[in-house]
């Protein structure tokens, strides 16, 4: 039994320090250090060094402690590597959203709503727009699927009277010449932005600019009236916020579903997290267990009806749009 357990001891710390010495060098790999040549030499070196390190050293635990000091002060200096506003930005995520507050009426500045004639061919429009919170009644979740059922990004639509609609987009905030990786995503390589759109933007672009094109979903939200101002004045505290302060985005922790459950719950939503968080294109099937969609009709036959891909087609530029695409969703 003793040898069983200080096998297993040996091998836990073994792996332990195998994943903390690939985290540590990708960490660098990815960091704010100039040159890239210089980048992957001091994560080679690192990873070399730590292998020599247990491999000829001959007192073990010594060596482990040093390397637990040395892990340590990697994770503490690229915990400070701090986010900007300020980078040579895609056309697409240049302008963040901002807000006046004055009591109930809420003015967002540079609400994106671009003229597409390809994804990446556009006129690049914007306006401010002031919103009643006394006419806000209605919130609505948007899937938008391009990689099978596991995937989806999901966005907040709010609307005021069933007249105008403002929504809310949490991505990557890429640089010119940068694309999105799931890896990078880990490493803060990306700033996080909440894109405050047109609905006609928005879902358009998914539904009939991008190659592939990719399959949208719309959800009516169930949620009193009062919570669904708190739910879009966390949205409005948010963007405020990294406009003076920027924050990093996270492919786990910080991303378009983790971000919309921690509004829910800084209100005081009572929402766990949950493995269909992570895969996140079953946030709507989640949504819909723990009430928050119309449980009237069986989950599949909702999710039918909110399939919206045809209705945007058709409508195009339409003023109504946003009215529109929603006919035939509820019984």
């Amino acid at each position: 039994m003793r040898q069983i357990l200080s096998f297993s001891m040996k091998l836990f710390c073994i792996l332990v320090v195998m994943g903390a010495t690939a985290w540590a060098a990708t960490a660098i790999y990815y960091s704010n250090l100039p040159g890239g040549f210089l980048r992957l030499g001091l994560a080679a070196g690192f990873a070399a060094a730590t292998f020599l390190a247990f491999l000829l050293l001959p007192n073990r635990k010594r060596t482990l402690g040093g390397f637990l000091l040395i892990f340590a002060a990697v994770v503490v200096w690229w915990l400070g590597i701090p986010a900007s506003n300020i980078r040579d930005w895609q056309k697409e995520v240049a302008r963040p959203a901002w807000a006046d507050i004055r009591g109930d009426l809420i003015t967002i500045h540079n609400i994106r709503n671009f003229l597409y004639r390809t994804e990446t061919d556009f006129d690049a429009n914007y306006y401010d727009k002031t919103f009643d919170l006394k006419r806000l009644n209605s919130v609505d979740l948007i899937a938008v699927y391009w990689m099978g059922e596991a995937v989806a990004h999901i966005m907040l639509s709010f609307g005021f009277a069933g007249e105008d609609f403002v929504t809310f987009s949490i991505e990557t905030r890429k640089e010119v010449g940068e694309d999105y990786s799931t890896i990078k995503g880990f490493f803060k390589q990306y700033e996080l932005l909440y894109i405050v759109g047109d609905e006609r933007d928005l879902i358009r672009v998914r539904t009939d600019f991008r190659t592939p094109q990719e399959d949208v979903y719309l959800f009516q939200v169930r949620m009193s009236p009062e919570n669904i101002r708190r739910f879009f004045m966390e949205y409005i505290h948010q963007i405020n916020s990294m406009k003076a302060a920027p924050e990093w985005y996270n492919t786990l922790t910080t991303n378009c579903t983790t971000n919309v459950l921690g509004h829910i719950r800084a209100f005081g939503g009572k929402v766990k997290y949950d493995w269909k968080v992570l895969l996140s294109g079953y946030a709507p099937q989640y949504a819909y267990e723990l009430g928050a969609l119309d449980t009237g009709l069986p989950f599949p036959e909702l999710k039918r009806r909110g399939y919206i891909n045809p209705k945007a087609h058709a409508l195009g530029d339409d003023p109504a749009f946003s009215r529109k695409i929603r006919e035939g969703i509820t019984q």
